[in-house]
């Protein structure tokens, strides 16, 4: 069964939508990423005056980047793996602490065709979600499993990245 990954156009009218909730909240978006390897930023920056709401994006593929970069603990992937809930909320938790933005997003996962497990089959992805604001900082986090080739595990993975940042 081929799964139904968003095209271009439909990522970039998600793109857009938040540009605009963004923009009329003055809220700026920061963007941690693995598996996507910086399609998220992509997405977003694709948008003409994405400066005045985008300002950082890291690209973290491997364990030792998540760390340097994002400091996520060396135990947290030693114990749980780079694709796990403690991972992403640990690289969501780094965007926002390293950036001036307000909403952050993380991913990390398994896009294949290769690297997948019994626990953590091809198409598991672990997705993060914060929000500072006057109360602190909010981090959601879910996991969600892909259907599809590692294009489409990957289309998925920004779509649902920026939807969970639409629903912030």
């Amino acid at each position: 069964m081929r799964a139904v990954a968003p095209d271009d156009d439909e990522l970039v009218a998600q793109a857009r939508r938040l540009a605009e909730r963004l923009l009329a909240e003055r809220r700026r978006v920061a963007t941690a990423e693995s598996c996507t390897g910086g399609w998220i930023a992509k997405t977003l920056t694709d948008l003409p005056g994405s400066s005045d709401w985008f300002g950082y994006g890291w690209v973290s593929y491997s364990n030792p980047a998540k760390q340097e970069l994002l400091d996520v603990p060396a135990m947290t992937l030693i114990e749980q793996g780079a694709v796990s809930e403690a991972a992403v909320r640990a690289m969501v938790e780094g965007a926002i602490k390293h950036s001036d933005a307000d909403l952050a997003v993380a991913v990390s996962g398994i896009a294949g065709p290769d690297g997948g497990t019994a626990d953590k089959p091809v198409g598991t992805v672990w997705f993060a979600w914060a929000v500072m604001d006057d109360s602190g900082l909010r981090i959601r986090a879910a996991q969600r499993r892909f259907k599809g080739d590692r294009e489409a595990v990957r289309r998925q993975t920004v779509a649902a990245a920026l939807d969970g940042l639409l629903r912030l």
